[in-house]
């Protein structure tokens, strides 16, 4: 076998990204359940996306109440709960497999690979790991925000390999390239590969996109990689 593990991104890999329009509803609607400017709020919850993947904040309200406190405002519970459930809401919709996820790590899973996860993320996806779809599949699930690592640091790379028991090089890593991680995983010594849905439209990335590495467009593709 040319790789012992293949590891995967998950927004926007294994699931859909949010679209630049949808995001910017999302946060619309958190606002507009506080009751605060949606400009202001907006751009502070951008302006966190950090703290949020390293897990600073434990919970979808601590992050919440955070930018409360820099505008100087105090929302009821009532109004708390509300912005909290729009919020989990979206993330429970968005680990929706895309098609064909599923099909490929099962044909994976059947031809021996192991098989890994790193995401950036906050706090409140791995809470729902566990009922998705996805969550039998992996041998080894990396939640930026459990870890206090981000990608592209090298280390939550090494985390993955140290967990799965291999060697930069048997791994096969398959991205969207959000968050410069297929440079990353590449200079970590990882086989960096590049997934693009070219029917997604408008998709919300937090860095501009630069990949000069191998792409294919469905995971099929993947066993030709394999």
């Amino acid at each position: 076998m040319k790789y012992k593990a293949i590891i995967f991104d998950l927004f926007g890999t294994l699931v859909d990204n949010y679209s630049v329009q949808g995001y910017n509803r999302l946060l619309t609607d958190m606002a507009s359940a506080l009751e605060l400017p949606g400009k202001d709020f907006s751009k502070l919850w951008r302006d966190t996306t950090y703290e949020r993947g390293i897990g600073t904040f434990k919970t979808t309200e601590e992050s919440i109440r955070y930018i409360c406190n820099i505008l100087e405002v105090s929302v009821s519970d009532e109004k708390m709960r509300k912005c909290e459930q729009i919020r989990i809401e979206s993330i429970r919709k968005a680990l929706t497999p895309k098609n064909g996820a599923i099909e490929i790590l099962k044909g994976l899973r059947g031809l021996g690979y192991k098989i890994g996860l790193i995401t950036n993320c906050s706090a409140d996806v791995p809470l729902f790991w566990k009922n998705t779809e996805f969550s039998h599949f992996f041998d080894v699930t990396i939640f930026s925000a459990s870890v206090g690592l981000k990608k592209p640091d090298s280390q939550i790379y090494n985390l993955a390999c140290e967990q799965l028991g291999v060697e930069p090089d048997t791994c096969l890593y398959i991205g969207d390239g959000d968050s410069n991680e297929l440079s990353g995983a590449s200079q970590f010594g990882m086989d960096a590969v590049m997934i693009r849905d070219p029917n997604e439209i408008d998709p919300y990335h937090l860095v501009e996109i630069n990949w000069n590495g191998r792409i294919i467009e469905s995971f099929m593709e993947i066993m030709d990689l394999i």
